[in-house]
């Protein structure tokens, strides 16, 4: 076995995924992360064709399902709160959801015995060399890897130091999200309840057993000059987009506030003409974030760690990044194609298209086409064969 000692930047879910594979094929790898421990709460995540299969092989299956939030319908209301239009839970929540922060903990469980995880500390320099890579640290001493592997995330670190800046490889889709967690004042049961305005979208949905709820703040827009380490000022954005919204929008900033786990972050795709550079590779939303429009990423993060674990094992990293590269490309490129496009349906931009929206919603259940509508995003989890690699049952 070549090419034992693997880094991996990220302990999300790509990070965690990877280094599940990699020591089931013999590798020794590392998690490092930036925060100082795991991230809870976080938005709702989807599975579907594929990674369900992954998930299988992983022997996680059972405890992603047990963990799943079972959403119901999405009811679409006025500012009366009065229902507008609803959306069968299979178009917001796919075949599997759980939240993302519940998924990381089990990714983390299954891992943490047998992988060196280092919280609380962060890249700082890559310098690759025939036989292997030098990676030193904001706070920890240089460390020799023979790979390095970037699964942190839409702004990642790796990527930037290895591969050059962002704004090379970002591609905006013209939107912004924000999520957290807030009181189920609205004692919803495994629903959601969203209200538009032009180029806004605020929703709620019950959370972990209709104990609390997830707020979202959709709206859409230009490029925003901000930083994405600095919440204060994201929430004074959000704040400002949709401070003379109505609905229940008031309630819901206040919660937004003192909200432990506020995340803000533009609608974006990562689109690179490789996913490696000699020893560095990446993977997840580093490598190909598919924007949250798309309802994939989890999935190509999942599926992505598994096929580029397997392609490592056993062969030179030369052809086994070419060939994960050549495996995933396919794969990637139906995902991302299901958030072009989508954004004027989800943040409409106008009350005519807010309009247009709930009619087609309302008449979903008669349309010739509403079959072909649910199934295109089963297509593009299942666009990928994957291969039975030599550990890929335990």
């Amino acid at each position: 076995m070549t090419n034992r000692r693997v880094l991996i930047s990220g302990a999300s879910v790509a990070g965690p995924a990877l280094a599940f594979w990699l020591h089931r094929h013999g590798f020794t790898p590392t998690v490092i992360e930036r925060a100082p421990e795991l991230r809870d709460g976080g938005y709702a995540v989807d599975f579907r064709g594929a990674s369900l299969r992954v998930l299988d092989r992983m022997g996680l299956l059972t405890q992603v399902e047990a963990a799943a939030t079972r959403m119901g319908d999405v009811t679409y209301v006025d500012g009366d709160d009065r229902p507008l239009a609803v959306t069968p839970a299979t178009f917001q929540s796919g075949e599997l959801e759980i939240l993302r922060g519940d998924l990381s903990r089990i990714l983390h469980d299954a891992t943490k015995d047998d992988v060196e995880y280092v919280f609380g500390d962060s890249i700082t320099g890559v310098l690759e060399r025939d036989d292997g890579v030098t990676v030193t640290f904001e706070h920890g001493e240089p460390r020799e890897f023979d790979l390095v592997v970037g699964a942190d995330g839409l702004h990642s670190n790796v990527r930037s130091l290895v591969f050059g800046d962002e704004s090379r490889y970002r591609r905006d889709l013209g939107y912004y999200v924000s999520i957290c967690t807030v009181p189920n004042h609205l004692g919803l049961d495994r629903a959601g309840r969203f209200y538009n305005e032009p180029n806004r979208t605020v929703g709620v949905y019950s959370a972990r057993d209709n104990t609390e709820a997830k707020a979202l703040f959709w709206f859409g827009a230009g490029s925003l000059d901000y930083d994405h380490r600095d919440v204060e000022q994201q929430r004074r954005i959000v704040e400002e987009k949709f401070g003379e919204v109505g609905w229940e929008t008031s309630k819901l900033l206040d919660a937004m506030r003192e909200a432990p786990d506020f995340y803000f972050d533009s609608a974006s795709q990562i689109v690179l003409d490789s996913y490696s550079r000699g020893r560095v590779a990446l993977v997840g939303d580093a490598a190909y974030c598919a924007a949250p429009l798309s309802g994939m990423g989890t999935s190509l993060a999942i599926v992505g760690a598994y096929v580029l674990a397997g392609e490592l094992a056993g062969r030179d990293h030369v052809s086994a990044l070419a060939a994960y590269e050549q495996e995933m490309r396919g794969f990637v490129d139906a995902c991302q194609k299901l958030a072009q496009g989508n954004g004027k349906w989800f943040v409409p931009p106008s009350r005519g298209w807010i309009r247009l929206r709930n009619l087609n919603y309302k008449l979903l259940p008669y349309l010739p086409w509403r079959k072909m509508i649910e199934e295109l995003p089963l297509k593009a989890g299942n666009a990928i064969t994957l291969k039975e690699y030599a550990a890929a049952r335990a």
